[in-house]
């Protein structure tokens, strides 16, 4: 089948004309035009700048209207658009693509579907500490399914960007700050959003990103630079792209980020060398929204013309929104500055996909009836409620005040706890806020007992009427997600004092957080007995929440992301060398003054309703694989998931290594009493690393290896490698 399509691709291109092939190359999003003197995006800054209020800015929306480009699609100049996610506007375009235009090539539409469409799951960082494959792959799939009958090709996603740099805004996209973890992720995300077979109508692409090292921003600052050493980016930063490309992703787009002084953008290394090469990846390259004119503020072209020219040559296809190619490509083609076989490549790319997604023989995949009647379905619903009570993470629970008691007078407070909007977090663009369930309508739901308090006016009446009291507490949506970061990620003061308040009445205070990111919450964790880590859950966040407080649900979840004590901690993550002083009580050791050495919280912890041992650690070598055996035993009351982490550690090698690196990780469920024993396989050819002159260094001598429930409390053991 891929033959004939390679066959058709090449008589299409015979056919095309110049402006043609460009025109393949072109996504763009409809315009929004109205009765306003300055273009939309200027309207956009307008507002964040202050210079118009959200009362104006609302108000000149409410004249605008979208403006499709439709000649320009008639004349062969627009191949795939973005952010179009109804299914009545994509055939009614597909239509004109496919009856009005010389060739009739269909459109490819995609869209941003991050955590579900209209069923909107928890945010990557929350799903993630669910650390089950299995689920992520599940809820890929639902997202898939509404997406695609919305009209829907490609979604930008999965975002497999290791972050380990919390005041980064979009850490909220991906899987945490380990890169087996995002490998994993990432993988389970390209097999849900494609399915068994992409041109079946409820499959769509995965387009993963940002190709490479987004996630490294120096300083934590979205789309700044980033510069390491080739060592650094193949160990920590490239797998979790590879294993999706190894699961099948048919696009991939680059970052809007330099690396060591070149945009991905216009990369040939990273895009033919690497990407094409190295990994015989064949599938679409499509640039961020805008990138390839913005190498022109990077400094590395002198206008779009030559951005153009370094990007097509570098090895991107298709040009979102900067309209780059659509304005200089033939010109550049005909002056010979590009071969014409450069551009047929890309444009071969573009076919390839339309060809996969079974375009060519069924432009129409959906139809409102489908769309209608896909979204939303209970069945989805109870997926969304399951995945966000596994994301949740218990962060502490004094004398087991959680979960309450049958009767409990229970007084709410903070704005949050009522905000249905706030649940679905950022990037959620095919949500609708009442399509979410809040803690206080989830109270209400249920019939439990409670006060709600949203403001200090009634607080103290409320406390004294209530046995526990549950803050509500965290950042809202537009605080995380793309040019969110942060220089402070602490609590907001009005929001600790008012647990300082609440605290003062001698009630118990419950603090349940809703933010995108990793916080840094001394304060909060010295001043109440227990902290729910809830994140962003989607449309049914307040359901699963309730079902944690009260103990329907045991939690399981475990962070994939330091929690530093202190934001000037950052960047802060498990898996750093040592220096040859380490942080410790000493003066000269490398550390802060004003600061602890240990984060507050560490990766892989969280807390559940039972607790947990671990014994008989035990190491052997397998064909293959380091075959690693311990025994986890339920030593609590309650029936629980616990998620057995394995970590190793080489004392001494040709480059310093991490102190320690995950490198397996399994889910077992076990009842009260019960223990079971888990093996871990650890493929040998995961046991290395670069040396100094980038050659790959199978691990030698001795190796250290850890298993428990995070990565400070574990059990240990050693084996010889050589």
């Amino acid at each position: 089948m891929k033959k004939d399509y390679e066959k058709q691709i090449q008589k299409l291109l015979k056919k095309m004309t110049l402006e043609e092939k460009v025109g393949q190359l072109q996504q763009c999003g409809p315009s929004l035009v109205g009765a306003f003197e300055v273009s939309f995006e200027e309207l956009l800054d307008m507002m964040f700048d202050g210079r118009i209020s959200q009362e104006e800015f609302d108000k000149l929306m409410g004249t605008a209207e979208q403006d499709f480009h439709e000649e320009d699609l008639r004349a062969g100049r627009v191949g795939s658009y973005n952010g179009i996610g109804d299914a009545d506007t994509v055939n009614r375009l597909q239509k004109i693509a496919v009856e009005e235009t010389r060739l009739g090539i269909p459109l490819l539409f995609g869209y941003d579907v991050i955590h579900g469409f209209r069923t909107v799951t928890p945010i990557p960082l929350a799903e993630s500490c669910a650390w089950e494959p299995a689920l992520w792959e599940k809820t890929a799939r639902v997202a898939a399914e509404e997406a695609t009958a919305a009209g829907v090709h490609l979604t930008f996603a999965p975002m497999v960007d290791v972050a380990k740099d919390a005041r980064w805004g979009r850490v909220s996209e991906g899987a945490g700050e380990d890169a087996l973890l995002n490998s994993a992720y990432g993988a389970a995300k390209v097999k849900g959003f494609q399915g068994d077979d992409l041109a079946k109508e409820d499959a769509m692409a995965a387009c993963v990103k940002h190709f490479v090292a987004y996630g490294a921003g120096e300083a934590g600052r979205d789309y700044n630079r980033v510069d390491m050493s080739m060592q650094r980016l193949w160990e920590e930063y490239m797998p979790p792209y590879q294993a999706c490309i190894e699961a099948g992703a048919r696009a991939v787009m680059p970052a809007f980020n330099d690396l060591n002084g070149v945009p991905c953008t216009v990369n040939s290394w990273l895009l033919r060398d690497v990407l094409r090469e190295k990994w015989q990846f064949d599938g679409l390259v499509i640039s961020d929204s805008n990138a390839i004119a913005e190498c022109v503020a990077h400094g590395i072209a002198a206008d779009k013309r030559e951005a153009a020219k370094q990007a097509v040559i570098a090895g991107m296809d298709m040009d979102m929104s900067s309209n780059s190619y659509i304005e200089h490509l033939k010109e550049l083609v005909e002056s010979s500055e590009v071969e014409e076989t450069v551009l047929d490549e890309a444009v071969g790319d573009v076919l390839r996909i339309k060809f996969e997604l079974g375009l060519f023989d069924n432009p129409y995949r959906t139809d409102k009836e489908r769309e209608q009647r896909t979204m939303l379905k209970p069945e989805y619903r109870a997926l969304a409620r399951e995945a966000a009570g596994k994301s949740i993470v218990l962060l502490k629970n004094e004398n087991s005040i959680l979960p309450l008691a049958s009767g409990t007078r229970i007084g709410v407070f903070g704005s949050l706890a009522a905000d249905k909007g706030q649940m679905t977090g950022a990037w959620a663009i095919g949500a609708n806020p009442d399509d979410c369930v809040s803690l206080t309508e989830a109270l209400e739901a249920r019939k439990i007992s409670y006060r709600y308090s949203a403001d200090s006016a009634d607080m103290q009446k409320t406390a004294e009427e209530s046995d526990v009291l549950v803050a509500v507490l965290g950042e809202m949506k537009e605080e995380s997600g793309e040019a969110a970061s942060r220089a402070e990620i602490t609590l907001p003061p009005e929001q600790l004092a008012m647990v300082r308040e609440l605290a003062a009445t001698g009630k118990p205070v419950i603090a349940v957080l809703f933010n995108g990111r990793p916080l840094a919450i001394s304060q909060l964790d010295k001043t109440v007995p227990a902290i729910v880590e809830a994140w962003h859950l989607g449309v049914e966040a307040g359901n699963a929440v309730l079902d944690v407080l009260l103990g329907d649900v045991n939690p399981s979840g475990k962070l994939t992301t330091t929690f530093p004590a202190a934001t000037g901690q950052c960047p802060m993550y498990y898996a750093h060398t040592n220096t040859g002083r380490p942080g410790g009580k000493s003066k000269f050791t490398s550390k802060y003054l004003d600061a602890p050495v240990e984060p507050l919280y560490p990766f892989g912890y969280g807390l559940s309703y039972t607790s947990y041992s671990y014994k008989e650690l035990s190491i052997a070598k397998l064909e293959g694989a380091l075959g690693v055996t311990v025994t986890v035993r339920n030593t609590g009351e309650k029936a629980g998931d616990e998620i057995v982490q394995c970590y190793v550690q080489t004392p001494a090698a040709k480059r310093v290594r991490p102190v320690r690196e995950l490198k397996a990780f399994a889910k077992v469920t076990l009842k009260p009493g019960e223990e079971k024993a888990v093996t871990l396989k650890i493929p040998y050819d995961s046991l290395g690393y670069y040396d100094w002159d980038m050659k790959w260094t199978p691990y030698e001598g001795k190796l250290k290896v850890y298993a428990g429930g995070n990565v400070k409390d574990t059990i240990e053991g050693e084996i010889q490698l050589s």
